[in-house]
Parts: structure tokens; sequence; C-alpha cells
């Protein structure tokens, strides 16, 4: 067993209730942002892919809508709480596997391919290219790709500050000399600069469609944004949904995703 399969099977079985994530009102504006997007590039037939599929909260809500859904999750846990929310009615396969191989997959057959948590437990440089690299393969040449990753700057916010880990972080060399999150698996999630992320795309031959904000800062003020009412709430989401393709917003985000085509 690997440092990465030990760490993140103790997180996902222990410390992280993956399948409640989404609920509370401070993150369910990371689902609906994104399935504002995703909704951008459905067409009758599409086929989708998602890679690091959690408990399913994406990959069953579109196969539910009628559309054809492979999920692929890496840890077992995840993989059986969402095998155990597939009705009859669905036609999705979801099987145990790793982002950095697709192998089971053929070139250019998915129409949208959803990438929404393996790059926040991808650790080094050949792993992250790995995966955009298989994911750019399975997708069809006029498809979309979406990556989510996590703002080093938000992790400064919400881990270093809110949670107190400023001094500890800073004496056991958590980050670096510019604040920047040290990428390493005991430290469950990588974070990474927005520029850094549009520099690896760019490398990797994926064309930008566009960068955004699924979850504003939302998170950092869980306790206002659950307290508002519905119709509170709907004024913060449509204030959300304005500015989450600003720059000067997206540094602090809780989450990002890059949205590109071959």
């Amino acid at each position: 067993m690997n440092n990465r399969n030990e760490i993140l099977n103790k997180f996902y079985n222990e410390a992280c209730d993956e399948d409640t994530r989404l609920d509370p009102k401070h993150r369910q504006l990371e689902f609906l942002t994104t399935d504002r997007y995703v909704q951008k590039y459905l067409k009758p037939g599409c086929r989708i892919l998602e890679v690091g599929a959690g408990t399913g909260k994406y990959s069953l809500y579109y196969a539910s809508k009628g559309y054809k859904v492979n999920s692929i999750e890496y840890v077992q846990h995840n993989l059986d709480i969402l095998k155990s929310k597939i009705t009859d009615e669905m036609d999705i396969v979801a099987e145990q596997g790793d982002a950095i191989d697709l192998s089971r997959y053929e070139d250019n057959i998915f129409d949208i391919v959803l990438v929404l948590g393996p790059l926040y437990h991808l650790y080094t440089e050949e792993e992250v290219n790995k995966c955009i690299s298989e994911s750019k393969r399975v997708c069809k040449n006029d498809g979309v790709m979406m990556f989510a990753y996590l703002p080093n700057d938000s992790v400064m916010i919400s881990w270093a500050l809110l949670k107190g880990h400023l001094k500890s972080g800073y004496d056991n060399k958590q980050f670096d000399e510019n604040f920047k999150m040290i990428s390493e698996p005991s430290e469950i999630m990588r974070a990474f600069y927005i520029d850094e992320i549009e520099k690896i795309m760019y490398s990797n031959e994926i064309e930008k469609i566009t960068n955004i904000s699924t979850s504003g800062v939302a998170p950092h003020f869980r306790n206002i944004i659950d307290n508002l009412s519905d119709e509170e709430f709907e004024i913060w989401k449509n204030y959300h949904f304005s500015s989450c393709e600003r720059k000067e917003v997206q540094g602090y985000s809780t989450h990002m995703l890059y949205i590109g085509k071959k």
C-alpha cells in the first residue's frame, strides 16, 4: 500500500464525511456553480466521465437526468456509498480506479470529463500531468474537461488562519517563505496558485475556456452563510454567479474550476 493510498483511505474512512459535505448552504454553491457550467455543455446522448467521483453527488445527479455516466473513485469506502445509491433507471458504471491511469477507457469517447477531486490529492508534478493527460486522452476532440483545484491563498485562510495553524504551520515548514503550501501526502490537500494551474494546463495543451470560482468565500463565513434566510441566500448565490469569473475575487475562493478543451 503506497503512502497516498494509505493516507487517503484513512482520511475518507475516518475524518471526512464526503457524502454530506455539500449539504450545508456554505457548501451548496460549489455544486450549484459547477452544475451551472456543466449545463452549458450537456446535450442529448452526452457521455460523461467523472474521475474521483467521491460518493457520487455529481455522477448520480447526471445519471438521474438520463445521461450515460462512468465513475472512477480511488477510495473504496466512497465507492461503496456511491454504488448503494444507483437505481435501475440509471445508466452508470462505477469502478475503483486512479486518476493517473484511465487505461480501461479508449481514446476520445467522453463528451464531458469531470475531475472534481483528484488534483487535491496528487502530490508530484508527474502525477498531476498524468491525470491531465489521461483526462485529455479520453475526452472527445470537441469535448470539455473540468478540473477542480484548491487555490493556495484560500488554504492559508481556511487552514492556517481560521483553524489556528499559523504558528505550527510556520514552525513545521508546512508552507514556504512565500507562504506556498508544501505538497506532500501527510498534508492531505494540495494547493495551487491560479496562474500555476493555467501554466500547467497550457503545458499539457489544454485550451482554456474559463477558470471560475465555484464556492467563493462562503466556506470562510460558514456561520453567516448557513444562517441566511432562503431569500438572502438567493441574493448571495446570484452575487456569486455574477462574480465567479472575476480574477479579483478568485484568490480567496475555497474551490476553483478550470474548464478547457483540446
